[in-house]
């Protein structure tokens, strides 16, 4: 961010990973954390499965995966795949042949889970339709769906024996010379999760998907993925993220971004820096802060803005932000540009000069990215 400069407390060394690649979104080594969700609508409905992934792709979704439980499902992939403007993940559950359909469908990956997709012979074929289509795959063990032989060892779900799981189908691909693929251990606890995807992270250098499975709804979710992913990812571990919603898939690919911003692994559209409000206030902020999100939720350019509503700390924030507005009193406030006061602003047309100053900055920034480029 223009005012948000790196400190050294506030570097994370990632974890060094293989890089894959996705159809042509780069997973692991350097390249940037990717941000995932999965369509909720009938795969079999064309029109609506394209219209979710168009509208998560807008919301900044990298990769979104599409489930293919049976042979209409893996036909209708085909025209799907033709029209996604991101690269598409097959997610296969105890048919192996629906991941060979899905490959031949163009497919950018192909996510089994090793506990239900069946033995050795079919994961093999499932390799060699991979490879012959160029798919990706991600192993995708998950606390529910443990092979029965691992749960008869260790008694009930744990880390040991989701890694266990994952590194037996890890050496399958490894054994069948294929490399092209991530790996997740997923859970609905998140002490369970987490403590397995550390093991994890120790055992292999295969790029890691991170997720807390079955996370619950918009306001549940949200905190139990941030908790989750939030530390892992604080510890360098995870190339591609997933939030686990109940909701629209467009929120689970708005919360994946806001907890890579949080920690300063990816930057898209705006960071609103913004107070809980008390009696203090120059003007409504909540509101203004649920009107702004929204109005400003088409910005894709990395942007600060601070919304204060009072002088207390509003200054100071302003001073870190690219755009800022600190209530003030008689009805207006004063606006901050790059970090400076610039002018005073009535309250009751602020909303709509932040907008403007905030989509001018937004011009200027993709202006200079194209010229860079």
């Amino acid at each position: 961010m223009s005012h948000n400069p790196v400190r050294p407390w506030r570097n994370i060394e990632r974890r060094k990973s293989r890089l894959i690649h996705v159809g042509n979104v780069p997973v692991g080594g350097d390249a940037p954390i990717s941000v995932q969700t999965m369509t909720n609508t009938l795969t079999t409905d064309v029109p609506g499965t394209i219209a979710q992934i168009q509208a998560a792709a807008e919301a900044g979704a990298d990769i979104v995966r599409v489930s293919v439980p049976d042979e209409d499902s893996s036909r209708a992939l085909k025209e799907i795949v033709r029209e996604s403007p991101v690269p598409i993940v097959a997610d296969i559950h105890f048919h192996y042949k629906r991941a060979i359909e899905s490959a031949e469908a163009g497919a950018a990956c192909l996510r089994i889970n090793p506990g239900n997709i069946g033995d050795d012979r079919r994961v093999k074929e499932v390799i060699r339709a991979a490879k012959d289509h160029g798919c990706s795959m991600r192993i995708g063990v998950n606390a529910g769906s443990l092979e029965r032989d691992l749960l008869e060892k260790y008694g009930e779900p744990c880390p040991e024996a989701m890694v266990e799981s994952g590194l037996d189908h890890i050496k399958i691909l490894e054994d069948n010379d294929f490399l092209e693929f991530k790996i997740s251990v997923k859970a609905s606890d998140v002490f369970l999760a987490a403590a397995a995807y550390q093991a994890l992270a120790e055992a292999t250098e295969a790029p890691i998907h991170l997720g807390i499975t079955e996370a619950g709804g918009l306001m549940s979710g949200t905190i139990k993925s941030a908790i989750g992913l939030g530390n892992l990812l604080w510890m360098g571990i995870g190339d591609t993220v997933r939030v686990s919603l109940s909701a629209d898939p467009v929120e689970e690919v708005r919360v994946g971004y806001e907890i890579l911003k949080s920690l300063g692994l990816r930057h898209r559209g705006v960071n609103i820096i913004s107070c809980p409000s008390c009696a203090r206030q120059g003007f409504d902020v909540i509101k203004t802060v649920e009107v702004l999100e929204d109005r400003l939720a088409h910005i894709k350019e990395p942007m600060s803005l601070s919304i204060i509503g009072c002088v207390v700390n509003g200054p100071g924030e302003a001073l870190m932000t690219d755009v800022g507005f600190t209530g003030g009193g008689s009805g207006n406030g004063m606006v901050y540009l790059a970090g400076k006061q610039s002018h005073r602003m009535s309250n009751d047309q602020m909303i709509d000069h932040i907008v403007e100053q905030v989509e001018k900055k937004a011009a200027q920034l993709a202006a200079q990215k194209e010229a860079a480029e």
